[in-house]
């Protein structure tokens, strides 16, 4: 589509939710938006499912794409079990709040951005970069701008591949997540297709020298593990999608922004800056975090101040780079808790587990931090 060939103040490198829903919220202030998108890179169906917060639910709200109820889920209750007796359950209603977090189907979320951004005038499609006052990086953990501008990608690759699918369920989920720890692995289920729905989203941490096992195993012999490590908890579950597999790494970029050596500047979001593992579902969380930090500081500079501005864009990455540092600091040390192995740190994991959740106020905190409140 052929729109505006003037010069950009904006042009976003990454068609995904982060560049799509960034597009969005800069158009708003009547920036000139490049977006460069690419088609897929395979045809199958895509089997994601995120766990939006409060926080990252009330931005796509603010530029009408958030789904409808039948395709964010609202999880009013999760559980999650250790591998020897220890549990935490939260619940909404304890929090006086509508959910705990939201489980959105990305392919709806995707296409309800990209019906967005053909309709925003001031957003111009593209199928290659264009020279702009501001580039902003948002092409995925693998960007290959982010290494043609020389950054380096501090990656930390965990022992673990995620093997994610979609799962039939005999019980109804009642929105409730489920998640389990198990000895050097974690599986989670997350409520999908609203609130009487049967389907869930499936995301196994398995053992890298497990992976090739599990996806090659027939369908009867990999749900019989599911019901076997659930303690069949939702019943009898069938596989309703293919199985997807990727490897699971904790990384961050050494910096953020920069200049290209024409002068113009840049800066990276999303997993083009950093990675965190899903054990928590916080990583789209933190690229939305992102858009919202980069959109808010633009949005109120002096009229003065280019989008390229130094001082600004130094400001947007001070402080992202401080709450994606915390948060990757707090799921880096759960996945090495559970990843230890001996009976001392299985019973100190478990203990700890109890007691957090008569914790109290600390549990509490915890919850509306991860909810963004």
């Amino acid at each position: 589509m052929a729109r505006m060939k003037h010069h950009l103040d904006i042009c976003i490198r990454g068609g995904g939710i982060v560049g799509h829903t960034l597009a969005l919220l800069l158009a708003r202030d009547r920036l000139r938006v490049g977006l460069v998108t690419q088609p897929p890179a395979t045809d199958t169906a895509d089997v994601r499912a995120y766990a939006l917060n409060a926080k990252s639910k009330a931005l796509l709200e603010s530029v009408r794409c958030w789904p409808d109820a039948q395709h964010a889920t609202a999880v009013t209750g999760m559980q999650v079990w250790g591998d020897d007796g220890g549990s935490v359950n939260f619940a909404a209603a304890d929090l006086t709040v509508p959910a705990l977090t939201w489980i959105v189907d990305v392919p709806v979320l995707e296409a309800r951005l990209a019906d967005a951004v053909r309709f925003q005038p001031h957003v111009q499609l593209l199928d290659a970069p264009r020279p702009a006052t501001l580039t902003v990086v948002c092409e995925g953990k693998a960007s290959r701008t982010r290494a043609e501008f020389g950054v380096e990608f501090d990656v930390a690759r965990y022992p673990q591949h995620a093997i994610a699918a979609r799962l039939q369920c005999e019980k109804p989920h009642a929105q409730i997540a489920h998640q389990w720890f198990t000895p050097g692995e974690i599986l989670a289920f997350l409520p999908l297709d609203g609130a009487l729905g049967h389907t869930v989203g499936m995301v196994w941490s398995a053992q890298a020298t497990r992976a090739p096992e599990l996806l090659a195993a027939s369908e009867a012999d990999f749900c019989a593990e599911l019901e076997k490590i659930s303690q069949g908890c939702l019943g009898k579950v069938q596989l309703v999608s293919a199985r997807a597999a990727w490897p699971l790494q904790a990384a961050q970029a050494s910096r953020w922004i920069g200049r290209t050596p024409d002068g113009h500047a840049w800066a990276l979001a999303g997993d083009a800056a950093h990675n965190v593992h899903p054990l928590a579902g916080q990583g789209l969380n933190l690229g939305l975090g992102d858009v919202a930090g980069l959109a808010d500081i633009l949005h109120s500079r002096a009229y003065w101040r280019p989008v390229g501005d130094h001082r600004l864009l130094r400001q947007y990455e001070r402080a992202r780079c401080a709450q994606v540092s915390a948060t990757s600091l707090a799921m880096d040390g759960l996945q090495k808790l559970f990843s230890q192995h001996g009976g001392a740190w299985q019973s100190l994991r478990n203990w700890g587990m109890s007691g957090f959740d008569h914790s109290g106020p600390a549990k509490d905190w915890a919850a509306r931090y991860a909810m963004g409140l």
